[in-house]
């Protein structure tokens, strides 16, 4: 008993918010037409009771008799008397009269019931119209990186109207935040450049110029590397805040040449740490900013390759399928957990095994660059150990599958 209920529970909770309005709606006008038939019902047997009098007199107590014409009766033969009477007539009348109306009153009520359930259905779903408006927004700008887009509901003000206005509210409020968040990161990294520039020139010059004691180069070569490790997290700062910009001057690219670019710089890289790249990069042409879309390449195969074991594999291929254009990066590594993978694409995240002091914005980077983009990124471990990243993104306008010639 307690599965069947439960059962019936989810049934009814796994159906949309426009059935669970046409079906409650429905169901209160069946009850209320079943109580209003019932007392219709009942006030007409009360009135036939009560005007039982114009039929059956009180006065007419006696029995009417009626006997058979003597010519049609045999002699000497005896047929007993048909007995009616006003009342048993008054109870016949009451019973087919009561009857008929039931039966035609549970008609209307089911034609009426199916007519209510239609319009409950169009009412409902002109009622939650604005509402699936606004549901619409919020999946388009929780699968984007822009916060631009509002709502602007017009129409009677009411619940959903406030609640389309309260969601506007709160992108503003959202949009301002995260842009000055955006400017600030930018304009610091921005101010922090000249200081570490200066900063390297201040030491690698008396080093080049070999004024620096024996004793003390060490110290001067660490803090040489610390000063580059600081570029390169200030310059991956400014990569994510234009990434997260959302404002782009789209340019014809190619992800073909961003991946054959990343595959040369990233060369002595992967030969040093022993890790054989297979290529096979083909046309994918897109529209965006090229110098982003170089830096997804690039970023790709640099986790690829530092998130790696001595003596891996790693695997780069471009082209373009159901017109979108993709790129997609595998590795050999540690085993990865599912539950540890959207953990990697938030910033400042290093993976278990790397042997780079990169600054964990890479796959940040990536993230932000394919939102911004209106792409898709998916990450997939890989049941050996590894991950395999593919990015997609739409195709350069007037360009599209190619035909059986090609």
């Amino acid at each position: 008993m307690s599965r069947a209920r439960t059962g019936r529970r989810l049934s009814l909770h796994g159906l949309p918010l426009r059935g669970r309005l046409t079906l409650m709606t429905t169901a209160v006008f069946a009850v209320l037409g079943c109580g209003l038939l019932l007392l219709n019902w009942l006030s007409i047997r009360q009135l036939l009771e009560d005007n039982r009098h114009i039929v059956d007199p009180v006065s007419s107590v006696a029995l009417t008799r009626t006997e058979p014409s003597p010519a049609a009766t045999p002699q000497g033969s005896s047929v007993p008397a048909v007995l009616t009477s006003p009342a048993q007539d008054f109870e016949d009348f009451q019973h087919t009269v009561l009857s008929d109306l039931l039966l035609r009153s549970l008609l209307l009520l089911a034609v009426f019931t199916a007519l209510a359930g239609l319009l409950a259905w169009w009412g409902s779903s002109r009622s939650l119209h604005r509402l699936s408006q606004v549901t619409a927004a919020a999946r388009r700008i929780s699968t984007g990186s822009a916060l631009d887009e509002r709502l602007g509901l017009t129409g009677p003000r009411d619940e959903v109207r406030e609640l389309g206005d309260s969601f506007d509210v709160m992108l503003d409020r959202l949009d301002r935040s995260f842009t000055a968040q955006r400017r600030f990161t930018s304009h610091a990294s921005h101010e922090l450049r000249t200081p570490l520039t200066l900063q390297r020139t201040a030491l690698e010059i008396p080093l080049a110029q070999g004024r620096v004691p024996v004793d003390l180069r060490p110290a001067v070569q660490r803090a040489l590397d610390a000063n580059a490790r600081s570029e390169r997290l200030i310059a991956a700062l400014l990569t994510l805040a234009r990434g997260e910009s959302g404002q782009l001057t789209p340019h014809p690219a190619d992800l073909e040449d961003a991946a054959r670019d990343a595959l040369a710089d990233l060369a002595d890289e992967a030969r040093t740490a022993g890790i054989r790249i297979t290529a096979d990069p083909t046309p994918a042409p897109v529209a965006g900013d090229p110098s982003l879309l170089r830096q997804i390449a690039l970023n790709l195969l640099a986790n690829a390759v530092r998130h790696n074991h001595r003596d891996g594999a790693a695997t780069v291929t471009t082209g373009t399928v159901g017109g979108l254009a993709f790129i997609e990066v595998g590795n050999t590594g540690p085993v990865l957990d599912p539950d540890e993978l959207p953990a990697l694409f938030e910033p400042f995240q290093r993976g278990r095994e790397h042997r780079s002091d990169g600054s964990g914005l890479g796959l940040a980077v990536v993230r932000a660059i394919t939102l911004t983009h209106h792409g898709e990124l998916t990450a997939t471990p890989r049941p050996g150990g590894g991950l395999t990243v593919r990015v997609e993104l739409p195709t350069a306008p007037g360009t599209g599958p190619p035909g059986p010639g090609t």
